[in-house]
């Protein structure tokens, strides 16, 4: 069984109880467990002094995670989890990367060995409730977000072209607000993307990047209600507190060509080879 040891002191501890906690002293106390076991090895140890337990952005942890992905451990080994880290969120994620690898976990002085049916048995059940926090953490995150739609306010996520964000809410942007015009009574009054695509590139209109505004991101400033000043969630539409840039007659009359459009390729889109095949026996 090829084993890998590892060793965390953060700056303070290492200062405080150096001749008890320190880097060196933890893998002693490992490999003399080591060798108390049948055909275990010591693979390798990896060392992180002097780093926080706070996160995994740590230079030995990131190379045994390597190694771990490389199948070239079996155990991993530790003198208390808190070495391993401090984040209960982090700790869970690791415990699921070795379970994905097969890789057992043994904590020396807190009888954690997932090696053992017990271990495992409480592995699971760490896992269950992790997984249970996580759930709980998306509801919560869902109902704030159902909240903050309620109140008109925006949730979040890439500015909408035509608005600035400003403490956390959406305020007009003039220039940009006079493209979505365009875009809108251009669509309305030609009845056609095409056409109004090609009007934005005649103007030469470009985007917030610089470049021509594709036909696709077209359609989608012509189907985004956030342009009345309303709010959408999860299907459902609520008033926003923010500034509309199109009437909701005009975006109204944008849907209904749309539509129409829609049900006319519907109508066609089965016989576009209509009597140019003919069955030969």
């Amino acid at each position: 069984m090829h084993c890998a040891i590892y060793t965390r002191v953060s700056t303070d501890n290492q200062a405080a109880e150096k001749e008890f906690s320190s880097c060196k002293a933890q893998e002693e106390k490992i490999k003399a467990f080591v060798k108390s076991q049948n055909n275990w090895e010591v693979f390798k140890v990896y060392s992180d002094a002097g780093y926080t337990g706070a996160n995994l952005d740590r230079p030995a942890m990131q190379e045994l995670l390597n190694d771990i992905k490389k199948e070239k451990i079996n155990i991993i080994l530790v003198y208390k989890i808190d070495r391993l880290t401090r984040s209960p969120k982090d700790f869970y994620q690791l415990i699921e990367v070795f379970d994905r690898y097969k890789v057992d976990f043994i904590s020396i002085t807190e009888r954690f060995d997932t090696s053992t049916p017990s271990g495992r048995l409480f592995r699971n059940i760490m896992l269950t409730f992790a997984q249970f926090e996580r759930e709980l953490s998306s509801e919560r995150t869902k109902d704030k977000m159902i909240e903050r739609s309620k109140k008109g306010l925006w949730n979040g996520g890439l500015v909408p072209y035509g608005y600035k964000k400003e403490n956390k809410r959406l305020l007009i942007n003039l220039k940009e607000t006079e493209v979505i015009q365009l875009i809108y009574e251009t669509y309305v009054t030609t009845g056609s993307l095409s056409k109004t695509y090609e009007e934005l590139k005649r103007q030469e209109i470009k985007d917030r990047r610089g470049n021509p505004f594709s036909k696709s991101v077209i359609h989608y400033i012509l189907r985004n209600i956030i342009y009345t000043g309303k709010i959408k969630y999860a299907e459902n539409i609520y008033q926003g507190v923010h500034e509309s840039i199109v009437s909701k007659d005009l975006f109204n009359l944008a849907q209904e060509i749309h539509k129409e459009k829609v049900r006319t390729l519907r109508v066609y889109k089965d016989f576009l080879l209509s009597g140019l095949i003919t069955l030969t026996r």
